[in-house]
């Protein structure tokens, strides 16, 4: 690992294949200085970044690439949505989108080492992919950046070069809970039991239950990521101190990354593991919470794509939704208001006309009440997703559709 100023860097990009693909650090983990920079240089390259969010760069010639769409990549005519499972991307990116050139968010150095902080995830497949093809790694070195533990700890031998940077990490604060999101986080909450492990995926209804469980006690978390819901568990005493945060990114509020900053009891992990559905099977009472933008009469979700047209991804849910189902006493939900008042529509629909993202969870939950699903037979599913989770005034016409579909 060599020091090396932003000027030195924009020489080495001379050396570097034309159109490379560019793999960096993704959420709210961008690394700003090295990617304007990287676009000054490079006229024309393949961006691949998870969920990136505004302020990467935006012209012709650099065309995204991605597995789960942030806001800064959603709708773009350059975009190559890659559908992926979270747990299967290490994989593609091995074998199928190799990159040239690694660009990574990172703390100061401590000792021969750099952390990558809140944003782990894909990033070592990325570091060794390219380091063994031949590629190049390229580290921001933020003092605002935690050092945390686990995968995150990077060796310089693994990183060709590092320009150190004092750049404010981009910081996630949720919306006010809305009486729906707290009517489903309730429903939600009610169910999860003393010393279950979680998952919350991203949105409001996962934080909802998430403040709704501060009077539990012995939690534990095994998750892709987490953001301050966690921290506030973590304050009332509601997590289990012996069992060491699991996650594979973080992102939050100052306070939240101040907490990860050398705090031990927090564990991040590269995504193979974190999302790897035989190790998710293994925890305690696994409880997947996750949002969807549809459900049908099948327990089908839809929770990538509006319109036909994607929106996010996969993501991890579908990992989490697979390893809760094995685990002993796990549960998976699947949450979603059952009525979107921008189109005057159900979201409970007979059968899904887009691509179906999951399929197969324990519960489906509206602010109307909780469908049970697993264990059905296909005609108690769908007559629980009407009868419980549906708005009152899709009932009717779901059960003739229900019907001419053969489920009643």
């Amino acid at each position: 690992m060599r020091t090396i100023s932003l000027a030195e860097f924009k020489r080495v990009l001379l050396d570097i294949p034309d159109n490379p693909r560019v793999l960096a650090s993704g959420n709210f983990a961008t690394p700003t200085t090295l990617l304007t920079a990287f676009d000054e240089v490079i006229p024309k390259y393949t961006l691949h970044m998870l969920n990136a969010q505004a302020g990467i760069p935006d012209r012709e010639g650099v065309t995204y690439e991605s597995a789960f769409v942030g806001p800064a990549m959603r709708k773009s005519p350059r975009l190559n949505y890659v559908p992926s499972r979270l747990s299967l991307l290490p994989v593609l990116i091995r074998d199928h989108l190799i990159p040239d050139v690694v660009l990574i968010h990172t703390s100061a150095r401590r000792f021969d080492t750099v952390s990558l902080g809140t944003e782990v995830n894909i990033l070592p497949a990325a570091i060794e992919t390219v380091r063994a093809r031949g590629g190049i790694v390229v580290a921001q070195a933020n003092k605002n950046m935690p050092y945390t533990y686990g995968d995150a700890q990077i060796y310089e031998n693994e990183i060709d070069f590092i320009i150190e940077v004092d750049e404010p990490l981009l910081e996630h604060h949720p919306r006010p809970l809305t009486p729906i999101a707290k009517a489903i986080g309730s429903k939600i909450a009610e169910l999860v039991k003393d010393s279950s492990t979680l998952q919350m995926g991203i949105g409001a209804v996962p934080d909802a239950v998430l403040e709704l469980l501060q009077n539990r006690s012995g939690l534990r978390i095994w998750t892709e990521m987490f953001s301050d819901g966690v921290l506030n568990l973590h304050k009332v005493g509601a997590l289990d101190d012996e069992v060491p945060i699991t996650a594979s990114f973080v992102f939050g509020s100052r306070e939240l990354y101040d907490w990860l900053n050398m705090n031990r009891k927090v564990q991040m992990l590269r995504t193979e593991k974190t999302n790897d559905p035989s190790l998710i099977a293994k925890q305690a009472r696994m409880t997947s919470v996750n949002a969807a933008l549809q459900v049908d009469l099948f327990d089908q979700a839809n929770a990538s794509r509006v319109n036909g047209v994607i929106h996010s991804g996969f993501g991890g849910s579908t990992d989490f939704i697979v390893g809760a189902l094995h685990s002993r006493g796990g549960h998976s939900f699947i949450a979603l208001p059952s009525w979107h008042k921008n189109t005057n529509k159900s979201t409970i629909v007979p059968l899904i006309e887009s691509a179906v993202t999951s399929f197969q969870h324990s519960y489906v939950v509206t602010e109307n009440g909780v469908a049970k699903c697993f264990g059905r037979s296909q005609s108690e599913q769908a007559q629980n997703i009407i009868n419980f989770a549906a708005h009152v005034d899709a009932r009717e016409e779901l059960s003739i559709a229900g019907k001419s579909m053969g489920l009643f």
